[in-house]
């Protein structure tokens, strides 16, 4: 779905060529903490957490399969065993992973297997990719706390794995919706995202 959608853009004009990130700020002199993510798209989990305060930077990239270097074409095809994910590079004296994790889970649909709105795939699946022992302690206590207390019935299917070796996307998809705000609005709102996360989270 994604390369359709895709093919239908390429005919839309581009508004901004590039414009830096404005939600990177660097760490005070305190140490840094990695977080790896699978949500979908990659596109779309950039800007929920650029725009915390203690997140250095947010990486597009793939991880979670076993072939060294793949390509964006080789990941989309479903045969490297990879997922679209994002790398946040973050202050934990400014930002704990546990809010991090809050941001996670409300910004995908934890109820499907491999597959995330439109996008239909393994490489598509939702995924917490834990760093060390306590990042794999409070995600496994935040998904438990949310299947108490979730808003929708149906059950929680992400996945909570150590994390692999993870590669940083192409350049021309980093930042992706600063760079093409146009294509990237239309791929979010034919992808039927918004939609869906506001019927399983509310407003």
């Amino acid at each position: 779905m994604k390369t359709a959608i895709l093919s239908i853009l390429m005919f839309l004009p581009l508004l901004a060529a590039a414009i830096p990130s404005e939600g990177a700020e660097p760490a005070a002199g305190g140490r840094q903490a990695k977080a790896t993510f699978a949500g979908g798209c990659f596109w779309c989990m950039e800007p929920p957490y650029e725009k915390i305060p203690g997140v250095v930077s947010v990486t597009s990239g793939y991880t979670g399969g076993h072939k060294k270097d793949p390509t964006y074409e080789e990941v989309t095809s479903g045969s490297t065993g990879h997922a679209e994910a994002v790398q946040v590079v973050y202050d934990p004296a400014k930002v704990s992973y546990r809010e991090l994790l809050d941001v996670f889970w409300r910004n995908i649909d934890p109820t499907v297997s491999d597959r995330q709105f439109c996008d239909v795939g393994n490489q598509y699946r939702t995924a917490i990719f834990h760093h060390d022992g306590e990042q794999k302690r409070e995600a496994e206590a935040s998904r438990a706390e949310l299947e108490k207390s979730k808003p929708f019935r149906e059950k929680i299917v992400t996945e909570i794995v150590p994390a692999a070796e993870f590669y940083p996307a192409e350049e021309y998809h980093q930042d992706y919706y600063r760079k093409n705000p146009l294509r990237y609005q239309y791929y979010r709102a034919a992808c039927g995202r918004d939609a869906r996360l506001k019927q399983l989270w509310g407003k």
